[in-house]
């Protein structure tokens, strides 16, 4: 295939899916790293997974926080999935460089007439400030920014999306964009590198907690979210659109738990299992930051659509919440990570 495409951050979690992917659909790759020394590792994930075609992946070095690299990344580019985002030390630097680095990535994308970007945003940006339980959470959706309990990452990630739809909008250019909002990421890793939100899992198994929230929540497979992605880079009717990437229904994390003390038994006895009462989440919200997350995601509507990615991108989740849960279990036990 002719079509390049750039995958930013090229060592991630999700991108390393991303790029597996591609590379077995016979695309050119090309992927960011801010350290080159990161290629050996990243070639070797993918090699392990049994990758097709890996002479068609390169690597070039840019930085999110940084104009250098981006120029060279971006040549001969017909699209671009913008998968990273930077994190920093205190709240307000991750969200001014989340939003700096998609605009980053949109004015370079302009410049080399790159025809399409997707942008790997949040269900932060999405769903939670949603608080009627009877309704539909669907990308019509938007979260207030100022929602207590909304974590720095989250609230970084919808002030950047909010800033490259405001781009677009303004601009003169042809480029196009589309954002995939995925959930809860779970799902197996390609090496040792996992999502953050498998921290809700090692809290399960780790011995940090005595007591887990009686926690709703949307969860999706990482092989799924990347399968969106691709389709999101090259459906038409993408164009100018967002989309939840979300298996079907939920999960809470006690019914969580009891899958892993089921399906993986020699985790039952590590597995924590008494609840935390939601009484005292929400007593405990105003003196602390854990306790305010915590009752904003107690409080948000989880009936999550996924209805308009199978409809407009002919997608469906391969995997269901049981399935992309204990795949991520597995991936906490092959690597040591509880």
């Amino acid at each position: 295939m002719n079509k390049k495409i750039l995958v930013t951050g090229g060592n991630g979690f999700l991108s390393l899916h991303i790029i597996l992917q591609l590379l077995n659909q016979g695309f050119q790759v090309r992927t960011t790293l801010r350290n080159l020394q990161k290629a050996t590792e990243v070639k070797q994930a993918l090699q392990k997974n049994h990758v097709s075609n890996l002479e068609n992946l390169s690597f070039v070095t840019a930085d999110l926080t940084h104009d250098a690299g981006w120029k060279k990344a971006m040549t001969d580019i017909t699209y671009v999935l913008s998968v990273a985002s930077p994190l920093f030390s205190t709240t307000k630097a991750t969200e001014n460089n989340a939003t700096a680095g998609i605009l980053r990535i949109l004015k370079f994308a302009q410049q080399a007439t790159v025809k399409r970007v997707v942008m790997t945003a949040n269900f932060g940006a999405v769903g939670f400030s949603n608080k009627d339980k009877h309704s539909i959470t669907t990308e019509n959706n938007w979260t207030n920014p100022e929602e207590k309990g909304l974590s720095p990452y989250e609230k970084s990630k919808l002030l950047a999306e909010k800033a490259a739809w405001q781009f677009i909008k303004q601009s003169n250019h042809q480029l196009e964009f589309t954002t995939v909002n995925p959930v809860a990421i779970f799902g197996p890793a390609l090496n040792n590198h996992v999502s953050g939100s498998f921290s809700l899992l090692t809290g399960l198994l780790d011995g940090s907690q005595k007591r887990i929230p009686n926690l709703p929540l949307n969860v999706v497979d990482a092989r799924d979210v990347a399968s969106l992605h691709i389709a999101a880079l090259l459906t038409p009717e993408a164009n100018g659109q967002r989309f939840i990437a979300s298996a079907d229904g939920q999960i809470s994390l006690p019914e969580i738990a009891h899958l892993i003390q089921t399906k993986r038994p020699q985790l039952a006895n590590q597995t924590v299992t008494k609840i935390l009462p939601n009484w005292f989440i929400q007593l405990a919200a105003p003196f602390n930051e854990q306790a305010k997350e915590g009752k904003l995601l107690l409080a948000i509507n989880r009936h999550v659509s996924n209805q308009k990615a199978k409809q407009v991108l002919n997608w469906k989740p391969s995997f269901n919440n049981e399935e992309t849960v204990l795949a991520a279990v597995d991936t906490l036990i092959k690597n040591n990570l509880i």
